[in-house]
């Protein structure tokens, strides 16, 4: 199995630039089920970070009232349904869908992802899904969330000892899952059967509310871009996921500057941290 580091010349090979002849079904369409009544910010801040990132169109699925949040700061979002390259789904969105009526509703989104059959990356409320698709999947979990999926699948390990092991958990989980695992945490990694990757330590200002939005907004964005490269490769999906973490971190140091920063402000450095990595 091939174990590497990320940098940016790696993150560069899965950053599609857009020739003279594409258009925006062919730069890849993001369909995207993030956000709910509990947390409508991670609507905005997931579609968001994916138009920042570049991308020929996001498509929103949601009730209006969450359309309505979107639109207004990202009015190039669709708010359609219709033909996708990627799904992102479940950021915003809490696990247990019958926590609530509002939850449940979201939750029947989930049902479009069976309906095409495209390389799809779950977080928090839809990683109930993994290991349930067809399609190549992405999970981007935190220890606690990953603690819970190795708990469903008859393993009790605390969030502290995934954290002290990530690599080994979530090879474990993407081995029993046949998934690729980006673990999120100061020190991330992507595993699947055929490769671990390490992350570079980031920067611990990106330890704020919606950070992990925003990650998954830029994740959805380039995957949505490499659809047939993710059907083709069974090391491509882990390489975006890599790649995307390192853009979020780069663009957290630019917003940064050694100082505070929120989830917003990350998004205004995107486009910058994109273009210092294609040099």
């Amino acid at each position: 199995m091939k174990s590497i580091t990320w940098n940016a010349a790696k993150s560069k090979k899965c950053l599609v630039v857009p020739k003279s002849y594409d258009h925006k079904y062919s730069r890849g369409v993001l369909g995207v089920i993030t956000g709910s009544a509990q947390y409508p910010g991670a609507a905005v801040l997931s579609t968001k970070a994916a138009v920042a990132t570049g991308i020929g169109m996001v498509r929103f699925y949601s009730s209006s009232g969450l359309a309505h949040l979107v639109l207004h700061e990202s009015p190039e979002v669709v708010v359609q349904p219709g033909a996708v390259t990627t799904w992102l789904a479940g950021s915003g969105i809490v696990e247990d869908r019958f926590d609530d009526y509002t939850t449940w509703l979201r939750h029947r989104w989930f049902k479009v992802i069976e309906r095409q059959s495209v390389p799809t990356v779950l977080d928090a409320g839809a990683l109930g899904l993994a290991g349930k698709l067809s399609q190549p999947t992405l999970i981007t979990p935190h220890a606690g969330e990953l603690s819970r999926i190795l708990k469903r699948l008859g393993t009790n390990v605390s969030a502290d000892e995934i954290s002290d092991y990530p690599i080994e958990w979530a090879s474990e989980v993407a081995n029993q899952l046949d998934v690729t695992v980006l673990l999120k945490g100061s020190k991330s990694v992507v595993v699947n059967s055929e490769i671990q990757i390490q992350l570079p330590a980031a920067t611990p200002w990106l330890a704020t509310a919606g950070s992990g939005d925003v990650l998954g907004g830029i994740i959805g964005a380039i995957s949505a871009s490499n659809e047939i490269e993710i059907l083709n490769s069974n090391t491509r999906f882990a390489e975006i996921a890599a790649s995307a973490s390192f853009i979020h971190d780069q663009s957290a140091r630019l917003a940064s500057k050694g100082g505070p920063i929120s989830a917003s402000s990350i998004i205004t450095r995107i486009p910058e941290a994109v273009r210092k990595i294609l040099g």
